[in-house]
């Protein structure tokens, strides 16, 4: 079975939830895990810092380079992506998985916020994207993985906070136009989307009380996001993933394991955009 390990990937926002997630898995497997990520002192409200995360990743079997970047900054990007290659010999994999979140209507999202959201899913994605493929060109089997919805463009996906969807959609616009543009190089882009709302302090915020329960575990996506990586470059790049059917493909159908102890399947939350 095909796995992560010698392999490095940079993963932007891993300083806990699904990029943290993520590193794990690849960790698990002796992956070399790049926690490119805001958060060196403990936030007020998130658990997790760079350093605690490094931890996490070193506990689970892979090597960990903690480094504090900013998606919008490019200099730091590129100054992280430098140190990064530097360290372990290249980059192998990008996970594009830094993300601001605003469900507010027109009226109601600050340009303040509406900046932030759009800076940090699309510039961001795009900026670490393009530093990232002059390393991805001499990798084995490079992949990019943004963490980003199917394309669906129905008002009801749209109206009730227009400016967050615009800043997610411009995440898996990269997919649709970078898998094209660097097929010939090898490189794989990839969209990867769970079908429930995921359990992450960041959901606990933004539901509040008990809404993690209704949500399932983020191991859900570290797992697809495993089969992607894992998967050949040159003959999946393109795609627009889904968490539940990413592991159907691979004949796992049984998703009792990534459930809160007594939450059935009918109380989960569906998420955004499927």
């Amino acid at each position: 079975m095909a796995n992560l390990k010698g392999k490095t990937l940079f993963i932007t926002g891993a300083s806990r939830g699904i990029g943290l997630a993520i590193g794990k898995r690849a960790a698990a497997d002796g992956a070399n895990v790049v926690i490119a990520a805001k958060t060196a002192e403990p936030h007020a409200k998130l658990a997790g810092t760079i350093y605690t995360a490094a931890e996490e990743i070193e506990a689970a079997g892979g090597k960990a380079l903690p480094l504090v970047v900013d998606v919008r900054d490019e200099a730091t990007v590129e100054a992280a992506m430098e140190k990064a290659a530097d360290t372990f010999g290249g980059i192998d994999i990008l996970v594009n998985n830094a993300s601001a979140i605003s469900l507010t209507g027109t009226l109601q999202t600050p340009m303040k916020r509406y900046d932030l959201m759009h800076q940090i899913n699309i510039r961001g994605t795009f900026l670490c994207s393009q530093k990232a493929i002059p390393y991805l060109k001499k990798a084995d089997n490079p992949h990019v993985l943004n963490l980003s919805p199917p394309l669906n463009f129905d008002t009801h996906w749209f109206s009730p906070h227009v400016a967050y969807s615009m800043a997610k959609y411009g995440m898996s616009l990269c997919v649709l136009g970078m898998s094209d543009e660097f097929k010939r190089h090898g490189i794989a882009f990839n969209a990867l989307w769970p079908r429930t709302a995921i359990a992450t302090a960041a959901m606990d915020l933004i539901g509040g009380g008990d809404v993690s329960r209704k949500c399932r575990k983020v191991e859900i996506m570290s797992d697809a996001a495993h089969i992607i990586l894992t998967k050949p470059s040159r003959e999946f790049t393109g795609n627009f993933c889904v968490d539940d059917e990413t592991l159907a493909s691979v004949g796992v159908t049984d998703l009792s394991k990534y459930r809160f102890d007594g939450v059935g399947e009918e109380e989960l939350l569906p998420d955004f955009f499927v």
